[in-house]
């Protein structure tokens, strides 16, 4: 389509970008290396690293995977690490050694962890000690030849390191027992005189990251994203935020979701990198009263999320009382901000929350509302330089503006495909280069996209669609309301009707409150039939509510409403 939100893009942002200005993120970080040397880079539970440090850590890593473990460039690593100092290290190591970083969740089960490893081919595994257990009950059936374990406070410095270490480990005992025999130290390897590397010779071609996702067609599916896929996108993002960071920026950027996320990794590890800007790294974000503890000790001036983050710091009363006036600007992945979430996000914090829409099939960005934005307005922004998106039918033909329809993507961003995958790959991605992506959107006259729902998650009441996204929100303006989750249940009447999972904040809302609340604010066919209270709702690592974990639950039950 006519790329008609150019119109609205602000000064300064140029329609296009050049994915080749890097050859690769190796040359892009050893830039902010050498101009940002002796500023802070990461921090992590009051230990910062400095670019310089973070170039020199990461040689000597990257000395290791080559001359100890004999690994040759493309082969896989797996990192299997939260938000700690480590990251970073081994991932710009495995980067300068030409090998491919494969991202994987600590908290995933050994099931999980061994489908990756083995459709991954990873040879060498960092993994935190506190997950060792679960890599030891599946190396027996995976190829990985090498382990390394790091504990919680090895780079946070001797005497606070080996106390965090103690704690973590016997009074906390947050450790399982494990035994991997020949596992290699993270400490040890760092320990001694640093190693000078010289780094391999690594191209846009290159695969940067395996990085596994339900994908838009569900079933686990590694995204293979080049090097020039994550350039590409890093230059996106830092040429649309870019004039804001060259502000005064007093502080870093709260890195609460897991690195090991694609939004995370590219907006937080990598643009702002680029930026000069430290990252803050919160290795538990779900521990909200110690999430906020490390706000009040940390200068923050940007932070990044998704809806259930942001709302949970709502609800914490410190939070609210925290000083914002260095807070420049806040950025909300997720696909689903709510409205709600965001008008009191702004009336605590003072400034709005900026929706953004990616997938990890573009690393992620594909589209950002503009950073002078005031107020929510509903829509997932505009595309970012060098993005073409449309609006396609079930037949890949291109819709109208105004018209509803899945919502394609192309631009240089876009991975190369799933790896060892080719089937799965032309569901989604055209020849030419057009990624379906799988949610349901609209465009406006103005170039405004906004998605009305993912297609799997679409209830289809009497013939007519509802999307959860739209009952959500709704319900989530509701005073007594702290998170809601909908889905499609079965009817023996309407096929399906909707039905409302509600965690209360006033313990005497009830069903009926809420569906007569509903029925103020919506069509007859779209208000829930059946309201159901619960305690906690089931969320995927970063926090987003899994509305398939719902759908699972009541296909168990295999119940038919009226």
């Amino acid at each position: 389509m006519e790329k008609i939100w150019l119109k609205n893009y602000e000064p300064g942002v140029p329609p296009t970008i050049d994915p080749n200005s890097y050859a690769s993120l190796v040359q892009l970080a050893k830039e902010s290396f050498e101009k940002f040397a002796d500023k802070p880079c990461y921090s992590n539970m009051g230990k910062t690293l400095t670019y310089r440090q973070i170039d020199t850590l990461s040689q000597t890593f990257a000395d290791f995977l080559v001359n100890t473990c004999k690994l040759v460039k493309g082969d896989r690593v797996a990192i299997v690490l939260p938000n700690v100092l480590q990251y970073p290290v081994v991932m710009f190591g495995i980067h300068r050694a030409g090998m491919v970083a494969v991202n994987v969740n600590p908290l995933y089960t050994p099931r999980e962890l061994k489908e990756i490893l083995n459709d991954s081919g990873a040879k060498c595994v960092i993994i935190l000690e506190n997950f060792a257990h679960v890599l030891q009950e599946v190396l027996p059936a995976t190829i990985v030849q090498h382990i390394v374990v790091t504990s919680l406070g090895d780079l946070l410095g001797c005497i606070k390191g080996s106390l965090v270490n103690f704690v973590v480990k016997y009074i906390k005992k947050m450790v399982p027992t494990w035994t991997i025999p020949d596992a290699h130290h993270f400490k040890a390897i760092m320990s001694g005189k640093p190693k000078k590397f010289t780094d391999a010779n690594v191209t846009g071609d290159d695969i940067a990251y395996l990085q596994y996702t339900g994908g838009t067609t569900g079933g686990l599916k590694g995204a293979i994203l080049t090097h020039r896929n994550m350039v590409a996108n890093v230059l996106q993002a830092y040429a649309w935020v870019g004039q804001f960071l060259h502000q005064k920026m007093e502080g870093g950027i709260i890195t609460a979701l897991p690195l090991y996320h694609i939004f995370s990794l590219t907006a937080n590890c990598l643009v702002f990198l680029k930026a000069g800007i430290p990252n803050i790294l919160i290795t538990n974000p779900r521990d909200i009263p110690g999430f906020v503890k490390e706000l009040k000790k940390n200068p923050f001036c940007v932070m990044t999320g998704v809806n259930t983050l942001f709302n949970a710091l709502l609800h914490n009363e410190e939070f609210c009382s925290l000083d914002f006036s260095k807070f420049k600007f806040t950025l909300g992945g997720g696909m689903a901000v709510q409205k709600a979430v965001a008008q009191r996000w702004k009336e605590v914090t003072g400034v709005p929350l900026i929706e953004a829409y990616g997938l990890t099939e573009t690393c992620p960005a594909v589209t950002i509302n503009p950073m002078t934005l005031t107020d929510y307005n509903g829509s997932i922004g505009l595309p970012i330089p060098s993005t073409e998106v449309k609006i396609c039918d079930e037949n890949g033909n291109e819709l109208p503006v105004g018209e509803t329809g899945e919502l394609c993507v192309k631009g240089p961003q876009v991975m190369k495909g799933y790896w060892n995958k080719p089937e799965a790959t032309a569901l989604v991605l055209s020849p030419d280069g057009w990624l379906r992506t799988g949610d349901v959107a609209t465009v406006d006259n103005q170039g405004f996209f906004r998605i009305v729902d993912r297609k799997k998650d679409m209830i289809i009441v009497s013939g007519f669609n509802v999307y959860p996204n739209e009952v959500e929100d709704v319900i989530a303006q509701m005073k007594e309301v702290r998170e809601v989750a909908v889905i499609g249940v079965k009817s023996a009447s309407h096929g399906e009707i909707v039905k409302a999972f509600i965690v209360r904040k006033d313990p005497t809302l009830t069903a009926e409150q809420v569906i007569a609340f509903c029925h103020k604010e919506l069509t007859g066919y779209k208000v829930p039939k059946e309201v159901e209270f619960r305690a906690e709702l089931p969320k995927t690592n970063v926090g987003k509510v899994l509305r398939r974990a719902l759908r699972e639950e009541e296909l168990k039950l295999d119940k038919m409403y009226p």
